[in-house]
């Protein structure tokens, strides 16, 4: 005897993120708990800032720790961007089977924000631009902290305006939908709300807005000093 449809229909979409009416094809439940996949990120981040710490130690020990922490910053961005969501971005048409640590970590972090899991047009672009763009830079920048090269702050600015405006569009889209739309991507828990979506996206609006002002204001004072030189030279 077959089954009744409800519950074809029923077994069909048996996921736990917030778009419970919606089909998520193929979806597989995580082995790894929450605590245990935090744990994993946690652990992956420390031992990045970790290895950036020795090679500024071996090679540039006389670094502020300003720039200690910018260069830190920059590694694990790249860090995040190129492997982390490019690996959302290589394999978004099939992320709720996933069962490898990065899927599961989506599958968890999709706690928050279940458009990860949908093949939603927007996150799928922007982590894919994420990781084309701004992970090979943030490399290049944690380079040119690290030697003093004279292209740090252009290209700082470039890729943390990139990482701003991307973060206020990822916290907009979101925003916009689900007041026009009534579409809420995140479980009703406060803690997906608040831990996730809101404070783990934060750093990429608040840390990014400050290296713009750093590098605009140092790149003014090259522009003032350039030209007072050589208004100098011309009245010599």
């Amino acid at each position: 005897m077959e089954p009744p449809i409800a519950t074809l229909v029923k077994d069909a979409i048996a996921h736990p993120y917030s778009t419970f009416d919606r089909e998520i094809v193929d979806y597989v439940p995580n082995t790894l708990s929450s605590i245990a996949l935090v744990s994993c990120f946690g652990a992956g981040c420390l031992a990045m800032f970790a290895s950036t710490h020795a090679i500024i130690q071996k090679y540039r020990p006389q670094l502020s720790f300003g720039d200690r922490f910018l260069m830190m910053w920059f590694v694990m961005c790249g860090f995040i961007h190129f492997f982390f969501e490019g690996y959302f971005a290589y394999n978004f048409e099939h992320m709720p089977s996933r069962t490898d640590l990065f899927g599961q970590l989506w599958k968890e972090y999709s706690l928050s924000d279940s458009r990860y899991q949908t093949k939603d047009s927007f996150v799928t672009c922007m982590e894919a631009i994420t990781a084309v763009a701004w992970g090979p830079l943030s490399f290049a920048i944690a380079y040119f902290i690290l030697v003093d090269h004279p292209l740090r702050h252009p290209i700082s600015i470039i890729v943390s305006l990139g990482q701003f405006y991307g973060d206020v569009l990822y916290y907009a889209t979101c925003y916009f939908n689900e007041k026009v739309y009534n579409e809420i991507y995140c479980r009703p828990e406060a803690f997906y709300f608040y831990a996730y979506y809101v404070l783990m996206n934060a750093f990429w609006i608040v840390i990014p807005g400050g290296i713009i002002i750093q590098s605009v204001c140092a790149t003014s004072k090259a522009f003032t000093h350039l030209q007072q030189t050589t208004k100098s030279k011309k009245k010599a």
